[in-house]
């Protein structure tokens, strides 16, 4: 079936902009965040980063899963299959409080252990800790929250989650004000104010779940339908692995670089919370890639796959490139948003323009990331990032540190050279599965 590309793109659009906005406005105010504890001093800063890839583990679990019911839910609705639409949603809501229950339990239990994995000074163990555990109280609505959002992107609706999310930041910084300074409570403060924001965001969530026009409440579509939760979960397990073997990676390399020191520590994990908002548009259209990827799998219009994949790739290299050279302009004025110290602010500075010119790259793997998600092809990610994180990022930069002192700067070559090969790999992996096809996506 051939389609006009100015309706595609008006529909990819639809789906991708209110997402790109979703993450640009909840970055910007993540900034604001970062930066009012930032300014409590170095200490304060490291006290929270300790416990940010480890989040970011968490969130991986609970976003891979989410993933895979999009891509299965988005498939379904291009088959028109009521019966799978309906099931998978019920086992979307089931999965995400199950999940959510069982990572409570599981923060709970290694928050003591964390600031010790991370090697980090005694000074801001006991506080790394209590944050840590305060974040994680509201665990099974952060979870709804992650996995649901997903799931209503999956049925077209991109708006929604936007509002939410972006409502969860307002009141995130606006809590963070009031513990922080008013309460004088500083990086305990902040924690406490992101546990009730995502909290009130999991309620609302669920609220907007429950009214979505293909959610049908009844107990037959909440007890478990083994084949529709296999599909799914097929697809979602992989995603999680890949997020998850990402995050363990970023774990192993955060301690690498605090035991650089507390100031080294915070320059880096500022940076890197600075380079986020150029993301953004990698990020913002990934679900809609995997969405309309996946409804054309479901309609078997490998017309709309070709096309579909030509916009998303063309317009995030085009927006990412934008984005880089940004970052390398403003790199010291952004550092500056977060910190006082001016050794930070040297140090995150070159960090963000060695990165900077990469952008183009990191967004087209982000967005074949979503291909593979839609097609329903999410092992072959998993592998990719298993050699790439590993086999490039750790054991090179493990090396370079342990056996030749290397520091930051080169640990940063490692990062840039792991997503410029794993970009390379998922565009020859597609171009191998479309190889095997009457037609390539490209």
């Amino acid at each position: 079936m051939k389609h006009n590309n100015n309706k595609l793109i008006k529909t990819y659009l639809t789906l991708a902009l209110p997402t790109v906005i979703e993450q640009f406005l909840s970055t910007l105010l993540q900034y604001v965040d970062t930066a009012m504890v930032g300014h409590l001093g170095a200490e304060a800063t490291a006290s929270i980063s300790l416990s940010t890839t480890y989040s970011w583990f968490f969130g991986s679990i609970m976003g891979g899963i989410g993933m895979g019911f999009l891509s299965y839910i988005a498939r379904a609705i291009g088959e028109k299959n009521e019966y799978n639409i309906r099931h998978a949603l019920g086992m979307s809501l089931v999965t995400a409080l199950a999940l959510g229950l069982v990572l409570t339990l599981v923060t709970e239990a290694i928050a003591p252990f964390i600031p010790v994995w991370m090697g980090a000074d005694e000074a801001i163990r006991y506080t790394g800790t209590l944050y840590f555990r305060i974040i994680n109280t509201t665990m099974i609505l952060r979870s709804c929250l992650f996995i649901l959002a997903c799931v209503l992107r999956s049925t077209g609706d991109s708006r929604t989650p936007m509002k939410i999310n972006l409502s969860v930041n307002v009141l995130n910084i606006f809590l963070n004000y009031l513990f922080i300074y008013v309460l004088s409570y500083g990086a305990v403060g902040a924690g406490i104010a992101t546990a009730i924001s995502y909290g009130i965001g999991g309620i609302l969530i669920l609220f907007a779940f429950a009214r979505n026009p293909y959610v049908c409440i009844k107990k037959e579509y909440l007890r478990p339908e083994k084949r529709v939760l296999a599909d799914a979960l097929a697809i979602g397990i992989p995603a999680m692995i890949t997020r998850m073997i990402s995050c363990l990676g970023h774990i192993v390399a955060t301690s690498f670089v605090s035991a650089m020191g507390t100031v080294v520590f915070a320059a880096h994990s500022i940076a890197i919370t600075a380079e986020q908002l150029f993301y953004i548009p990698g990020y913002g259209m990934q679900a809609a890639t995997s969405t309309l990827i996946g409804n054309a799998v479901g309609e078997r219009d490998r017309d709309k796959e070709i096309k579909v994949a030509k916009i998303s790739l063309w317009f995030v290299i085009s927006l990412m490139l934008a984005a880089g050279i940004l970052l390398y302009i403003f790199a010291g004025p952004l550092m500056s948003i977060f910190t006082v110290n001016t050794e930070v602010i040297q140090t995150g500075t070159s960090l963000l323009k060695i990165v900077a010119f990469t952008e183009p790259m990191y967004g087209a793997y982000i967005v074949m990331d979503g291909i593979y998600v839609g097609l329903g092809r999410t092992k072959i990610p998993m592998f990719i990032e298993l050699i790439g994180h590993w086999g490039i990022r750790i054991l090179i930069a493990s090396i370079l540190i342990n056996c030749y002192g290397a520091g930051i700067r080169e640990y940063w070559y490692c990062m840039i050279a792991d997503n410029i090969c794993k970009s390379l790999l998922l565009a020859a992996g597609l171009l191998f599965i479309n190889g095997n096809r009457k037609k390539s996506i490209y």
